[in-house]
């Protein structure tokens, strides 16, 4: 016989335990900043502003800081600015942070040199990115990152895919057969879609941390995989998105929601144009003297000021 129950069954509740993502390793935090890269008035690395900033962002939440990426202005630095950045850096939050050094080139030989340079000053990993403007095929792209691994295997690398500033996208498979390389480790996924992290959780599962590589789509790739963020909006708002990720690994999916619809205006204000422009901004107006980007960078103009600061605005509201 049917049992009343049975036969006016309840409605079913929704989960709450924490979604899969959150026992994924997440082998650098949850929270990564890229590092913008402060100037002073005549143009040279501000080295001890910019160890006051990176104290500063892992107070907010950052686990980690990856130096000398797109964000930190890698190609307009010299690689004797580079190590002495990350030194400065490296003394002001030691122990208390990750320390990634970005050692990506389009010549294989310069990035297995500046990647075993990163281990020799301690960094904690090495962010490798995708070479650009020369489009290598994949066998190639396997090539070059397989020479940087095997040149320093004590040092765990994150490979970097952004095919937007590169011209050529690593494909899951290529990345797939990296694993067979101890150091390989995990993955900042800019290409965006949330498509490149289901891909390579179907080909790499747990084997490989994948981190967002877009403030604006944390939320939809750690729902489908993703253990964390390399973030550019964390220098503004790390304790925000910090709570964000906590709250989506708690199960609290209505309290991620919320925080990722209150960031969203501020990630896209920080790409209205190219990055590190409205950042460096940002930062400026937040009272963080980062100075311009160097050129052909610019300096944030009249317009995306104006945006900037009533993002702000709202954000914080008075």
């Amino acid at each position: 016989m049917t049992s009343p129950a049975m036969s006016n069954p309840a409605p079913t509740a929704m989960p709450t335990a924490a979604p899969a993502a959150s026992w994924q390793p997440a082998p650098f935090g949850r929270l990564l900043t890229a590092l913008v890269t402060p100037f002073a008035a005549d143009g040279s690395v501000d080295l001890e502003l910019a160890a006051r900033l990176a104290d500063h962002l892992v107070s907010q939440g950052s686990d980690g800081l990856v130096i000398c990426g797109t964000t930190g202005e890698s190609p307009t630095l010299s690689w004797e600015e580079q190590h002495r950045l990350f030194a400065a850096v490296q003394q002001a939050v030691a122990g208390r942070a990750k320390l990634l050094a970005g050692s990506g080139s389009n010549c294989t030989a310069e990035a297995v040199e500046a990647t075993r340079k990163a281990a020799n000053l301690g960094a904690d990993a090495a962010l490798v990115v995708v070479p650009y403007y020369n489009k290598p095929p994949q066998e190639g792209l396997e090539a070059h990152f397989r020479a940087i691994a095997l040149a320093a295997p004590e040092l765990p690398l994150m490979l970097y895919n952004i095919p937007g500033r590169t011209g050529a996208s690593l494909a899951p498979e290529t990345t797939a057969r990296l694993l067979d390389l101890d150091n390989v480790v995990s993955y900042k996924a800019a290409s965006g879609s949330t498509e490149e992290v289901s891909a390579l959780r179907a080909l790499c599962g747990d084997r490989l941390a994948i981190y967002s590589g877009d403030d604006a789509l944390t939320l939809p790739m750690l729902a489908v995989g993703a253990v964390g963020v390399v973030s550019v909006a964390s220098h503004l708002a790390g304790a925000e998105i910090r709570a964000m990720i906590n709250a989506f690994l708690a199960g609290d999916i209505a309290s991620a929601l919320s925080l990722h619809e209150r960031l969203l205006p501020l990630c896209k204000a920080l790409f209205c144009t190219t990055n590190p422009i409205p950042v460096k901004a940002a930062l400026e107006l937040s009272g963080w003297p980062v100075g311009a980007p160097r050129l052909p960078l610019l300096a944030a103009n009249d317009e995306v000021k104006q945006r900037i600061c009533t993002t702000l605005a709202a954000l914080r509201p008075t």
